[in-house]
């Protein structure tokens, strides 16, 4: 009864946000991910790291074990750790200690200092630990994932179009042009041209081939208000459905419930 009673109590600190403790928990944690992550800015700094390396070094151990007390918290306060193990955020919450201890275990020169760069930058995706604190944030992943098929099915006419663009300006341009040397090539530009980033790499000579061009831009533009508009009626929709409050269930650690629900959505436990 004790232990449970422990854990339940645990529970309602770290996952449960509209208590006193939870509140004080999740500003804590939050100002403990933006200054881990300032820490690592700061550490890729060349002359700041010259100066002050083993200062940060031994502040980054101190915020490793910090996120690794809370991740360790989290798995014993539910009765389905695998819920939350193999979730995004708990994926994340993993990405964002194991790179440390991963340093450790790697020594040596050359090739293998780079490895050690890349595992201390990959700490950056601590800062992806505020999305589960933002309501904000989570009405906006509710939006997307619920846009997910429109926008795929959106990507893929994208794609389609540019495939055909590129292969018309091949055959305009690739008899007097030799930057269009392929199709490839070609798709590339219209993959440029029609997202307006325009680098100016590559640009068509004939006057057929600029007016294709010319198209490829204008519906640049045009395109690019199909998205926007999808994701922002999910994301009305999303507004209007939001819960306004933090439970999470302590069995599967799922949210997102109602606010007169009694059972997890997901698992039917006790809220």
């Amino acid at each position: 009864m004790g232990t449970e009673s422990w854990k339940d109590k645990i529970h309602e600190i770290i996952y449960e946000a509209d208590t006193p403790a939870g509140k004080l928990f999740d500003l804590a944690l939050i100002a403990s991910i933006i200054l881990s992550v300032f820490a690592i800015m700061l550490d890729s700094i060349p002359s700041i790291n010259a100066l002050h390396g083993s200062l940060l070094y031994k502040i980054e151990w101190a915020f490793t074990i910090t996120f690794t007390i809370e991740y360790i918290l989290r798995i014993i306060s539910i009765k389905r750790p695998a819920s939350y193990i193999f979730s995004f955020l708990g994926i994340i919450d993993l990405l964002s200690i194991i790179p440390t201890y991963l340093g450790l275990l790697i020594t040596g020169q050359g090739h293998y200092l780079a490895i050690v760069r890349l595992l201390r930058v990959l700490r950056i995706f601590r800062i992806l630990k505020l999305a589960q604190y933002l309501k904000e944030a989570s009405i906006l992943i509710t939006a997307l994932h619920a846009s997910k098929r429109k926008i795929f099915v959106f990507f893929c006419t994208v794609i389609v179009l540019v495939t055909i663009l590129g292969s018309i300006m091949y055959i305009v341009e690739s008899p007097t042009n030799p930057v269009f040397k392929s199709i490839p090539h070609s798709i590339y530009w219209a993959i440029v041209t029609i997202t307006t980033v325009g680098y100016g790499d590559m640009a068509p000579v004939t006057g057929l081939g600029r007016f294709i061009a010319a198209i490829v831009m204008l519906l640049g533009y045009a395109i690019i208000a199909v998205p926007s508009g999808i994701v922002t009626s999910e994301l009305t929709l999303a507004v209007k459905n939001q819960f306004m409050n933090t439970k999470h269930c302590p069995n599967c650690a799922h949210d997102s419930h109602e606010n007169d629900a009694i059972h997890c959505k997901i698992c039917g436990h006790n809220l």
